[in-house]
């Protein structure tokens, strides 16, 4: 009996292996990876987006406050310029009267 070397074929390219469903191991880790960027991608977004949100919602609190504040200084000023009060510190705090009617001089226009 003569051996002879070499009498099995060789398959020059393999087989890809495939999963119980008939889809290849590579397709399914592409799959997978660009479903998990997808869902990074989503989160990510979301979460900016609630950071926006609260910003906005700060702001805006921000907002009624000064303008709250803006009514309180306008209400106090009306009241500083109040003629009443102008009147009541100057007779109180700085002793102040009407002038006597021999205490007003007119001065008249001369025109030029």
């Amino acid at each position: 009996m003569a051996h002879t070397a070499g009498a099995q074929a060789i398959p020059r390219f393999r087989e890809a292996k495939r999963t119980s469903f008939g889809v290849k191991h590579s397709t399914f880790i592409v799959t997978a990876v660009i479903l998990m960027l997808v869902f990074v991608v989503y989160v990510g977004s979301h979460i900016r987006m609630t950071e926006l949100e609260y910003k906005v919602a700060a702001q805006l609190s921000d907002r009624e406050k000064k303008l709250e504040e803006q009514k309180r200084l306008r209400l106090e000023l009306a009241t500083l310029r109040s003629p009443q009060r102008i009147e009541s510190v100057a007779r109180n705090k700085l002793q102040m009267s009407y002038p006597e009617s021999g205490q007003i001089i007119v001065l008249k226009y001369s025109g030029e």
